[in-house]
């Protein structure tokens, strides 16, 4: 479908065959379905100390690929606006073993989802969540295969720098003493979307001033980036635009509300110490 696979990535780990890629995806969906029947009527699992390690451990990957793709990039003297596949020579492969690296962090990354599943935190595993971890790791197969340099390496370059911060807050939201100072979340995902927009407008930007990048490609991954800015959107007004309840509109006590002649919203407790306000 989309011509021959760039013969510089032949017999690299994972990337001859599609099927390893296409069943490690319904194992992880499997493992997801099966893993809350099993946690079901199980105590969760704390996990502190794997978490505490693989967040880390993705920290410091991701700060490997960021650094090597910029020097990677610069080395080849990567155009920011549109970049080919080819003329940067030696450059461009050693852009493609980054990215190698960029994809296989998206089947390490489908542990993100096991935790919680572990962990009994099944309000976290949302579409959006899942949806995100299977098809990054699907299509960066497919990048890999077809356009593993060029002007594939932006989007990655910003993701990277986005997960040192966001599996740097994972990490510490592990330790409860830690919570009073993870007031940035929120920040977290402007960024993200930040992340998203910026990748469209330099995706769009080798549309407008073509460089020899299959055009195909450039117009898959914008309108994949828009789902995501659409899904990443609705999630933040979700959770941080919500309307506050009105006060002023409660309804009427009904009996069950009353006890020894006094409504529930009459008697309060306050540090421990009920008070009762004077009739």
């Amino acid at each position: 479908m989309f011509g021959p696979r760039d013969s510089r990535v032949r017999g690299w780990f994972m990337l001859d065959s599609y099927l390893p890629t296409f069943f490690l995806t319904v194992i992880y969906l499997l493992s997801i379905w099966l893993g809350n029947k099993y946690m079901k009527n199980r105590p969760a699992l704390s996990l502190r100390g794997i978490l505490t390690l693989y967040n880390l451990g993705i920290t410091l990957l991701s700060a490997y690929m960021l650094v090597e793709l910029i020097l990677s990039s610069w080395e080849g003297g990567y155009n920011l606006q549109c970049q080919n596949l080819i003329s940067a020579g030696e450059a461009d492969v050693r852009v493609a073993k980054v990215l190698w690296w960029y994809y296989f962090s998206k089947l390490v990354e489908f542990l993100d989802t096991i935790f919680f599943v572990l962990r009994k935190k099944t309000s976290q595993i949302t579409f959006l969540h899942v949806y995100h971890h299977v098809s990054m790791f699907n299509i960066w197969w497919c990048v890999l295969n077809w356009i593993p340099c060029g002007q594939s390496f932006f989007g990655p370059t910003l993701n990277s720098f986005i997960h040192i911060l966001m599996y740097s807050y994972y990490g510490l939201s592990v330790f409860p003493s830690m919570h009073r100072y993870l007031w940035w979340k929120k920040y977290l995902t402007q960024a993200q979307l930040v992340q998203f927009v910026l990748t469209i407008t330099h995706t769009l930007s080798a549309v407008v001033k073509p460089c020899g990048f299959p055009f195909g490609c450039l117009i898959f991954q914008s309108s994949y980036m828009m789902t995501l800015v659409i899904l990443f959107l609705n999630f933040y007004i979700q959770t941080y635009r919500k309307k506050p309840v009105k006060k002023d509109t409660q309804e009427p006590p009904t009996e069950k509300d009353v006890k020894n002649g006094f409504t529930k919203a009459y008697i309060t407790a306050a540090n421990g110490v009920m008070t009762k306000k004077a009739q």
